[in-house]
C-alpha cells in the first residue's frame, strides 16, 4: 500500500496520521503474518527509534477501534494483529500459536431471539487445531 493510501485510510477513519501511527500501519500492511504488539514495537523502532511501548500499544488500540486493524486473541499467548483489507477467518495452532488466514465464507447469523438485546456487528470463525508443521507426520511406505 502506498504512503498516501495509508495516510488517507487513517484520516478517513477519523485518526490523525502521526509518524508513529503511520509506521505501525505501514508495518502491518507489509506483514504476511500476524505479529504481536512486542514484535510491532521492535520492528517500528528498528526503523525509527522514537516510539515508546505505550505509544505503539495506544496506536494499536486506536487502529483496532477505527476498524483498520483486527486483533486476534490467542488463548494463553499475546494477541496478534492483522491489517489485511480482505475479510478472512483465522486458524490458530494449539501447539505453536501460529495464526494463519483461512478464506472467508459467510457465517450464518444466529436467530434474533438467541441474541436477546445484544447487537451483532459481525460473525467470524476461529478454527483451532494443529498447523501443518505441528500436526502428525505421514510416513510414506
Amino acid at each position: 500500500m502506498d504512503p498516501d493510501a495509508i495516510k488517507g485510510s487513517l484520516v478517513e477513519s477519523g485518526l490523525r496520521s502521526t509518524p508513529q501511527r503511520y509506521a505501525v500501519m505501514a508495518f502491518l500492511m507489509e506483514q504476511p503474518g500476524h505479529p504481536t504488539a512486542a514484535e510491532i514495537f521492535e520492528a517500528v523502532n528498528r526503523v525509527d527509534p522514537r516510539s515508546s511501548r505505550a505509544t505503539i500499544y495506544n496506536n494499536l488500540r486506536d487502529l483496532v477501534q477505527a476498524g483498520l486493524v483486527r486483533e486476534v486473541a490467542v488463548e494463553g499467548r499475546a494477541a496478534r494483529f492483522d491489517a489485511k483489507g480482505m475479510r478472512h477467518h483465522h486458524f490458530i495452532c494449539d501447539r505453536c500459536g501460529n495464526v494463519e488466514d483461512i478464506d472467508w465464507y459467510d457465517v450464518p447469523r444466529p436467530a434474533p431471539a438467541s441474541l436477546g438485546k445484544r447487537v451483532l456487528r459481525e460473525c467470524e470463525l476461529i478454527f483451532r487445531g494443529l498447523c501443518s508443521k505441528c500436526g502428525p507426520r505421514r510416513t510414506s511406505r
